[in-house]
């Protein structure tokens, strides 16, 4: 795969043009292209890691920083109380659509229960 035509690296390379949300030394938040709900924010590394297969130790404190700012996002969108989903894909049969560590933020609206029952686990 060639990383130099992978939208995300050119969203942070500034070749492509977003709507950026938050950027620091680590991540990167942007609005998504084509939105899902009110709210879809899509959250990345600065550095290129491919899919959640893809970590390993050296980055805790990446994925960590990652979940922390997409709390804050969802505070920041007014989202965070009446509820949010953050979504990992990984590879194809996930819906992986980007070879880029991603998480969506949705919400703004009902989105229902779509993964299972947790209260029958």
């Amino acid at each position: 795969m060639n990383i130099d035509n992978n939208i995300f690296k050119n969203i942070l390379n500034n070749k492509i043009k977003a709507n950026i949300i938050y950027k620091d030394k680590y991540i990167t938040a942007f609005d998504d292209i084509n939105p899902k709900a009110p709210v879809h924010i899509i959250l990345i590394p600065n550095i290129y890691i491919k899919n959640i297969n893809h970590i390993d130790k050296s980055n805790i404190y990446l994925l960590g920083k990652m979940l922390l700012v997409s709390s804050k996002i969802a505070k920041f969108k007014n989202i965070n109380k009446s509820g949010y989903r953050l979504i990992i894909n990984c590879n194809k049969d996930a819906g992986q659509e980007i070879n880029y560590l991603h998480i969506h933020i949705i919400g703004g609206k009902y989105l229902g229960n779509i993964i299972c029952n947790c209260n029958k686990i």
